[in-house]
């Protein structure tokens, strides 16, 4: 049979054939376009109840989650909470959430989020202010990123104690009376305890601005809302902020934020040191992240063992504290100080106290001083720095020491000295400090605007010791005290 003798629909049925494949292509092409655009679910299938809300903190039953993880409370009108899992019993999952509590109902749905708390950050983060989770908190819009953004989060891996290298090499701080006589070495943990309205704050400014290290971390914890802007604006300044990140977690911040600042500022100051920078890490206050952690360990029902405090307050500072330092493989290094709000001036304070045993010395701020407007209000005869001989050579080492015993001597026998029961010549060492403590005095204090470096702390020290003990004092030789 020819083609021009063929039935007509057997001509017809290549063409056909060919309009078949074309529509079934274009239907599959189609299908995968919708597949593209219809995103999958933002949470698993699987979602739990809300059962009791008590507190701070909620109780969900039907989930799952490890610890750390985080799921999202469904509200009436599109308000839902984002909480974090913090401990889980016989079935139930304690949950706190992130920010103040909406308007929940009983029975409300709970949809885990399958992720874990983390943040992208940068060098773009120098000069800003975020809050504890990571969000800006300046006004100056959001937060750049780009190919380099490293993600962090809050917990980091555990290193074995061979890993860490001591501390090595003085870090400047800019503050006279802490170069000279209190040495920090690149790496090292310092507390400083201080009561309320002492200066602490400015302190901490004062080394932000004009230390020598490359980055700087502020982590401003449970303070006055007031003060975080006084702190950023007033004692930072423009030239602190431009090298530094301020993580900024105020009072009235749920307890899980001001933890979760903590951990954050600790992190960011990782993240720099693993791009081998020397990190300056200001935390104020280690007292006000215990409390937050307090807090929430009361809430999920753990015994108060001491002034309140739970046992996990007490796992948590050196938790925290011992991610500072140095490290196998880095060339940077954290020098951290934890401010410790103590009590009623109350040394013995039980975060005081757990802090002194993790740190490697300690800074304590004198009322007496700062009401005698002596600024820095550094107690010297108080405080002890246990790495500083490792940071400074011989001549600064006896120096310090010579000073140290020279300004111990004029405070035994001050009240002598302020009633007139004491007779000129008696004791010529003291003498010798009596007509030098004008000077000694002007060592120990500094306008906070100021800066005073490392070789000048070191110059300073060593005329004021030639004229209070001697010049036998650099040398080695010792004086006889009264």
């Amino acid at each position: 049979m020819t083609a021009e003798t063929a039935h007509p629909d057997e001509q017809l049925q290549p063409q056909a054939q060919v309009k078949v494949d074309a529509v079934h292509d274009a239907l599959l092409a189609w299908g995968d376009q919708l597949r593209k655009r219809v995103a999958p679910p933002p949470f698993p299938a699987l979602c739990g109840r809300l059962l009791r809300v008590v507190g701070l903190t909620m109780e969900a039953v039907g989930l799952r989650e490890e610890l750390g993880s985080w799921c999202q409370i469904i509200g009436r009108n599109g308000r839902n909470l984002d909480a974090e899992v913090i401990g889980f019993s016989e079935g139930r999952t304690f949950l706190m959430g992130g920010d103040h509590a909406p308007a929940l109902r009983p029975g409300a749905a709970v949809r885990p989020m399958g992720r874990t708390f983390s943040v992208r950050a940068s060098d773009a983060w120098l000069g800003r202010v975020v809050d504890g989770w990571g969000q800006p908190a300046d006004h100056r819009g959001p937060l750049l990123h780009d190919e380099q953004d490293t993600s962090i989060a809050l917990e980091t891996q555990h290193y074995s104690p061979l890993d860490r290298l001591p501390p090595a090499g003085a870090l400047d701080v800019g503050v006279r009376a802490i170069n000279g006589l209190l040495t920090i070495a690149r790496g090292q943990r310092m507390a400083i305890l201080a009561g309320t309205g002492v200066g602490k704050s400015v302190l901490l400014g004062m080394m932000a601005r004009y230390t020598a290290a490359d980055r700087v971390v502020v982590a401003l914890i449970g303070e006055r809302g007031r003060e975080v802007v006084e702190f950023v604006e007033q004692i930072l300044g423009e030239a602190g902020l431009a090298k530094a990140v301020v993580v900024a977690a105020p009072a009235d911040c749920p307890p899980l934020e001001r933890l979760h600042a903590g951990l954050l500022a600790t992190a960011l100051a990782e993240m720099f040191r693993e791009q081998g920078h020397d990190v300056l890490l200001l935390m104020d206050s280690l007292t006000r992240y215990a409390q937050a952690q307090r807090e929430i360990g009361l809430a999920i029902g753990e015994p108060p063992v001491t002034r309140g405090y739970p046992p996990s307050v007490f796992s948590r500072l050196p938790h925290l504290v011992e991610r500072a330092g140095r490290r196998q493989g880095s060339r940077g290094s954290i020098t951290g100080f934890y401010t410790v709000l103590v009590e009623g001036d109350d040394l013995q304070d039980p975060i005081a106290d757990a802090t002194r045993a993790v740190v490697d010395g300690h800074i304590v701020l004198s009322r007496r001083l700062a009401e005698a407007t002596h600024f820095p209000a550094i107690d010297v005869e108080a405080s002890v720095n246990r790495v500083m001989r490792d940071a400074v050579d011989d001549s600064q080492w006896r120096s310090a020491q010579a000073f140290r015993r020279a300004y111990a001597l004029y405070r035994q026998n001050e009240d002598l000295l302020m009633v007139g029961a004491y007779r000129r010549g008696a004791n010529p060492a003291l003498d010798r400090v009596v007509q030098a403590f004008p000077a000694v005095q002007d060592f120990l204090t500094q306008d906070w605007h100021t800066s005073v470096t490392l070789a000048e702390s070191k110059a300073a020290l060593s005329r004021v010791v030639a004229m209070a003990v001697g010049s036998t004092a650099g040398k080695g030789g010792h004086e006889q005290a009264a």
